[in-house]
């Protein structure tokens, strides 16, 4: 699976407002000007993710020659999903239509693996939802993730042998 580059950027992006706005004594506007040099994403490419974002009301606009953007939430309050929901990035991985009875296959019906996948992305959407910026930030997302050990292989007999 691969995320796409809006969702992507969009995080990049917050992130990188959640700490300069930390880091300013009067809690101050960035422009989207400097997150785009900092994150070397194209600043036209940040006009239409904010515009996004400003309407899934995470961030607020200023105008004027302090003018810039701010959290419209506390970095603590604000989920990595919201972000991806804002810039309409779904979690994806099957090939089926989200919704549709119809599966992927020519014949309409689903794959052998199709709830696999399905499960999937429903457990990236329960962690992008369980993950702040404030975790992100302050570096609090590596480690949650607890692997169970792998299952030892089981030597099979061919039924021809």
């Amino acid at each position: 699976m691969k995320l796409g580059a809006r969702g992507r950027y969009a995080v990049m992006a917050m992130a990188d407002l959640a700490r300069r706005t930390a880091e300013l004594p009067d809690g101050g506007s960035i422009t989207l000007c400097e997150i785009a040099e900092r994150q070397e994403i194209s600043l036209f490419y940040l006009e239409q993710l904010f515009a996004k974002l400003r309407r899934g009301g995470l961030v607020t606009a200023a105008r004027g020659p302090k003018g810039g953007y701010r959290l419209a939430h506390t970095a603590e309050e604000t989920r990595i999903a919201d972000i991806m929901y804002a810039v309409e990035e779904p979690t994806k991985v099957t090939r089926c239509r989200t919704g549709s009875p119809k599966g992927c296959l020519s014949h309409s019906a689903r794959c052998l693996t199709h709830d696999l996948w399905e499960e999937l992305g429903r457990q990236i959407d329960v962690f992008l939802e369980s993950v702040t910026l404030a975790d992100v930030v302050e570096h609090r997302v590596l480690g949650r993730a607890h692997l169970t050990a792998p299952a030892p292989l089981l030597k099979t007999l061919s039924a021809c042998a």
